[in-house]
């Protein structure tokens, strides 16, 4: 790999990136380099639905929390991705949800040497009645 005016060139794998200069976080990477002839899939906003579309956990945000992870899981594998594939996570918090325990339930599996960059949010609803979080992902596969 070299790496000229801030460009990183002839890669063949994924780069996650933790700057100097940022804050350094175990959770999170800040910034994602995917090589030319990366494959990327998106999965759209999951929420805590069972595979009928009723709503699992309600009113516990740790438990939708594990659910939407799952259903994401569920999306990425059949685009034939896994959670170590996932460049990007965004996590939408409904407001008043405990952002603690609804990421703590999920974050053991988030966890990575190069994890994932993450952005969460809180918003004033969700498309889902009941539901606290949505979590949506981009990943990209090497093939």
């Amino acid at each position: 790999m070299t790496e000229a005016c801030g460009i990183v060139r002839g890669m063949t794998a994924i780069q996650r990136i933790r700057p100097r200069g940022l804050v350094s976080s175990p959770a999170f990477s800040h910034v994602a380099v995917v090589p030319p002839g990366a494959t990327t899939i998106y999965v759209g906003g999951q929420n805590a639905v069972d595979a009928d579309g009723a709503l699992v956990g309600e009113g516990d945000v740790a438990a939708q929390s594990v659910r939407a992870l799952e259903n994401a899981t569920t999306a990425l594998a059949a685009a034939g991705a896994s959670l170590d594939d996932v460049v990007q996570w965004t996590v939408l918090f409904v407001d008043g949800a405990d952002l603690g325990a609804g990421y703590g339930a999920i974050a053991h599996r988030l966890a990575s040497d190069e994890p994932a960059l993450v952005t969460a949010a809180r918003v004033s609803g969700l498309g889902v009645p009941g539901a606290l979080v949505e979590i949506a992902a981009v990943a990209a596969v090497l093939r």
